[in-house]
């Protein structure tokens, strides 16, 4: 073992001299040593953390496992790169190490996780107007860092598989990952669909918003349409790509439009999608248990109608557009109006322009009589003069 750490005390000298200082942010480009260097240092450090047993005691009781798998780290996005150990442990300049302060095994955690500020500065910061990163400036150090999601030694290339992501989420959020679980998308998700959204394609990646804020409320029709407007995913489906238009055009819709341009951000008491389908645990329309089929929509309803009678729901036309098949009278009514309207303002149109018309030729007309009759006038008043001359 003092083989060992002489060794390693030996390469750690002989990095920091090929490195020479650089502080602890400084841009990734002047941070890349040489491949001489990163095996150097890798070998290194693996000298003594590649022993399963290693570990260290913190205050707290717990056990910090300093036990690296070195063919993990190779086979992660950082290791397959050539990334070096010191890379991110930026203090680790030499052994011994200094001393580790921290109470527990999650101070460690909140303490690393921002050496990924180096090369992810975008991401990093995007991280810190978060709802996690609010949580933890505001001192729940349980609230998410970057480690917690994406690992530390066996990182991956993000998103991939689309699978882990709501596992990832579960660590923090279990109860909402079990709702998801049983969702149309959940679901879909278990038997390896890659089309359908896990809970970074709702909620965001870096740039987390607390899902109980108007804002994101509102948002959430946005949301929903991204796939369910797109007619290449929608078509593979056989399902429709006018939910959103059909939703804009009614009552619930335009209302809630109107009111996010005059006070965005703002809750308002007019439904959106999540408020009839659910957020995490949305069924098929044709699953019983949907909180939109027949028999559930009245109680539904009367979340925001507590009065609602059981034909309140009638009165909706779902997100279908009216046709001579599926309602009919109001489909024939909009017929009625596609001709009327026109019709009407056309005709008001006609007339308008006609009675302007006639009294335009009607003034000429008129001018034109005066015109003359003062040349009559004229003309007598003209002979009179000259018989008087005579």
């Amino acid at each position: 073992m003092r083989f060992k750490r002489a060794v390693f005390v030996f390469s750690c000298l002989a990095i920091v001299f090929l490195l020479g200082p650089r502080p602890a942010f400084a841009a990734p480009v002047a941070q890349q040593p040489t491949p001489e260097a990163i095996a150097a240092s890798n070998e290194s450090c693996l000298a003594c953390h590649n022993n399963p047993a290693a570990a260290y005691s913190l205050p707290s009781g717990e056990t910090l496992e300093l036990y690296v798998d070195p063919a993990e780290y190779a086979a992660s996005v950082h290791g397959s790169k050539g990334y070096a150990c010191v890379q991110c442990h930026t203090t680790l300049t030499g052994y011994p190490h200094p001393q580790l302060v921290a109470q527990t095994r999650r101070d460690v955690s909140t303490q690393l996780y921002t050496a990924c500020k180096t090369c992810h500065t975008r991401n990093y910061e995007s991280l810190l107007d978060s709802v996690h990163g609010q949580r933890l400036e505001s001192g729940n150090t349980n609230a998410a860092v970057c480690s917690d999601c994406h690992g530390a030694h066996d990182t991956q290339k993000p998103g991939q598989p689309r699978t882990d992501i709501p596992a990832t989420c579960a660590k923090c959020h279990s109860e909402i990952y079990k709702l998801y679980q049983s969702s149309v998308h959940g679901a879909a998700l278990t038997t390896g669909n890659p089309d359908v959204p896990t809970c970074t394609d709702c909620h965001g990646v870096h740039t987390i918003t607390p899902a109980s804020t108007g804002a994101f409320r509102l948002r959430s029709p946005d949301v929903c349409a991204r796939c369910h407007t797109d007619p290449a995913l929608m078509n593979k489906y056989g399902e429709r790509t006018d939910v959103l238009d059909t939703y804009l055009s009614d009552f619930h819709g335009t209302t809630v439009t109107l009111f996010n341009k005059t006070a965005p951000g703002q809750q308002t008491n007019k439904p959106v999608c999540i408020d009839c389908h659910s957020v995490h645990d949305i069924k098929l329309v044709t699953d019983p248990n949907s909180s939109v089929i027949k028999r559930n929509i009245l109680i539904t309803c009367q979340k925001c109608h507590p009065d609602a009678t059981e034909n309140f729901p009638a009165a909706w036309l779902s997100h279908y557009s009216p046709s001579a098949d599926r309602n009919p009278l109001v489909y024939y009514v909009n017929v009625f109006y596609k001709f009327f309207i026109p019709t009407v303002i056309g005709g008001m149109l006609v007339f308008v322009l006609s009675d302007a018309g006639r009294k335009v030729i009607g003034r000429r007309k008129k001018e034109k009589g005066k015109r003359k009759k003062e040349e009559g006038d004229r003309k007598q008043e003209e002979g009179s003069r000259k018989q008087e001359a005579e």
